[in-house]
């Protein structure tokens, strides 16, 4: 009952008090437009945070409140989402929007397309994603397949990176001998900027499966370069480039088939980066040129050892006229796309594809705002598809706002799925087709005429057609799943004082079976309370799951995870305007609880830092 209780509670807060107010907001480098400050770039055209709907923003002021070290840390909160976590301290973690798996949440750094395109089915591991360097990260739920192309169907979660002026360092040690450091600095000028970042991270863990004894560490290095460059008062160039190696201990099934303690290893090494021409005002419209590259290798280390790896790269040219306030808006462009990744059996094979898009942001008058974007993408591989998305924010007066969107979006089988790896008997798939999806929003907004309280509360419906599943030995598409949903969020602001609250309710089914899709809790809900002084501050964050549908990695039989509640309390004390003292507890109650079914979470955690800064 105390679950449903606090649930409550979370709701009724909301509606006394978005996720973040937008106030503000930096530009983002790894932007194809110029970006104007209070605005964000997820949409692809940058585009005032009131009129997109299902977004979420998290600050590098957030970041820093929650002492957070990996995405995992911020994204368990924002409503919609659900996270999947094989076991704490680099345990693989996926994140679910709206109900969809994993596989359809779409990750950008910078704009670079991060999803892992060697395993099966094309999706992000967040585990080892350090939040060191990032300047924000922008969470728009709903098909973006108009805006991003293949694997936007549940959403797009993109991290922009920071640029420095200045330097900065911290150090942070305790429970599970854990530490980390990071360091970072550089140069921001108005003509150039140049900077470089880098972050460790090792904890002795707990056990990966719940019922084992031994720990499971987790290392992670992060590091980062950055640079900008204006060769005139029209044209500039700009880029950055990311390397992120990760080494987990993991628990797995031994000779006997028996899900527990083993000497799994998984290992990791990532590289993704971006360079950028920019040419603006050139023939009334300012331009700019992208080639990002990614490349990814992972070695699964058990007595059953295999390597993969996957490389992209993705030319980008845009065109486009118009900022974040202005009447009418536009951006429009064409992408080359290839991929390639190694199978199983060390075999190769590539996808590719051409697509060419555009947006376009209009106000007619005053209070009214819509927005339109197509796209048409065309794969080597599969036939041509075309995604529309429409969104429209009116202003009601008093406070009030209504929004309204619907969006389409499609996957195109991965690599691994196309050439069916892992399959019986051995073999291509045939007749193996893209998924597709269909969703729209309805919103309704409020925020105080002193801009001190915001609350938002937004329904929703994502249905998916051909979802591609693995079964009777090969990959298959499915008839379709669907997910209707509500969520309500809120802030308020009372002088040193912050609250945040959300709740999210979510249907997801499979339409052919009616069964529950597996990992998404109906109910999820946040609250958070921060408090900030002249030299003192703390913030209290406490989340609740409610029970869902899971596979008990034993017998893969259907089982119920059970619903939890935990709670995390950070604090800082600043001694001057360089030097910070940092603490904070981790599930405060020491709860037991799981966020996978079978997988181990650690109980009360303390951590004590140091944060210097200049």
């Amino acid at each position: 009952m105390r679950i449903y209780g606090l649930l409550a509670a979370s709701a009724g807060l909301a509606l006394l008090s978005t996720p973040v107010l937008a106030a503000d907001l930096e530009s983002a480098a790894g932007s194809d437009a110029a970006v104007d400050v209070d605005s964000v770039i997820v949409t692809r055209l940058p585009s005032p945070p009131q009129t997109v709907l299902g977004l979420t923003t998290i600050t590098a002021d957030d970041i820093d409140q929650r002492q957070a070290a990996f995405a995992a840390d911020v994204l368990n909160t924002v409503p919609g989402l659900s996270l999947s976590r094989n076991g704490a301290f680099g345990g693989v973690t996926t994140v679910r929007m709206r109900g969809a798996p994993g596989d359809k949440t779409l990750v950008l750094v910078d704009g670079v397309v991060q999803n892992d395109a060697s395993s099966p089915n094309g999706g992000f591991d967040f585990s080892s994603f350090d939040l060191s360097d990032v300047e924000r990260v922008e969470i728009l739920a709903g098909p973006q397949g108009s805006l991003w192309g293949s694997d936007a169907i549940g959403g797009v979660i993109s991290f922009t990176t920071r640029e420095v002026d200045g330097w900065r360092a911290g150090l942070e040690g305790g429970s599970f001998g854990t530490v980390r450091a990071t360091v970072g600095g550089g140069l921001s000028r108005d003509r150039f900027a140049l900077g470089a970042s880098a972050a460790g991270f090792r904890g002795d863990g707990v056990s990966k499966a719940a019922n084992g004894t031994e720990a499971d560490g987790f290392e992670s290095w992060t590091a980062s370069v950055n640079g900008r460059l204006a060769l005139s008062d029209r044209v500039s160039l700009e880029g950055r480039v990311r390397y992120n190696r990760a080494d987990a201990d993991l628990d797995g099934y031994d000779a006997f088939f028996a899900f527990g303690d083993t000497a799994d290893r998984s290992r990791s090494t990532a590289w993704t980066g971006f360079g950028r021409l920019r040419a603006d005002d050139l023939l009334g419209l300012d331009h700019a040129f992208t080639v990002s590259v990614y490349d990814l290798r992972r070695d699964n280390i058990s007595a059953f050892s295999s390597s993969y790896d996957a490389r992209r790269t993705d030319w980008r040219w845009t065109a486009g006229q118009g900022g974040a306030r202005d009447r009418l808006a536009y951006v429009f462009g064409i992408e080359r796309d290839d991929t390639e990744a190694s199978i199983s059996t060390g075999a190769r094979a590539d996808l590719g594809a051409t697509s060419a898009f555009g947006v376009v942001r209009f106000s007619p008058f005053d209070r009214l705002t819509l927005t339109g974007a197509l796209r048409h993408d065309d794969p080597d591989d599969f036939d041509a598809r075309t995604t529309a998305r429409l969104s429209a924010t009116g202003d009601l007066g008093d406070g009030f706002s209504a929004q309204a969107s619907w969006g389409q979006g499609f996957k195109t089988p991965t690599i691994s799925q196309a050439v069916c790896d892992f399959c019986f008997p051995a073999g291509p798939s045939v007749g193996l087709k893209p998924e597709t999806a269909e969703g729209w929003d309805l919103g309704l907004s409020w925020r105080s005429a002193d801009d001190r309280i915001f609350v938002q509360a937004t329904g929703y419906d994502l249905r998916i057609r051909d979802q591609i599943s693995y079964g009777t030995g090969r990959y298959v598409n499915l008839d379709r799943t669907r997910t209707t949903g509500m969520t309500v969020s809120g802030e308020m602001r009372l002088g040193d004082f912050q609250l945040k609250a959300n709740y999210g309710y979510t249907d997801a089914v499979d339409d052919s079976t009616g069964a529950r899709l597996l990992r998404v809790p109906d109910h999820a809900g946040a609250i958070s309370l921060g408090w900030r002084g002249q030299a003192l501050n703390a913030l209290l964050t406490v989340r609740a799951e409610g029970e869902q549908a899971d596979s008990n990695p034993s017998t893969f039989s259907p089982q119920t995870r059970d619903g939890f509640v935990t709670a995390d309390l950070a604090g800082g004390w600043r001694l001057n305007d360089r030097l910070e003292l940092t603490a904070r507890i981790e599930n405060l109650a020491d709860e037991r609880y799981q966020e996978t079914l079978g997988y181990g979470e650690p109980g009360r955690a303390a951590y004590v830092g140091i944060k210097i800064r200049n």
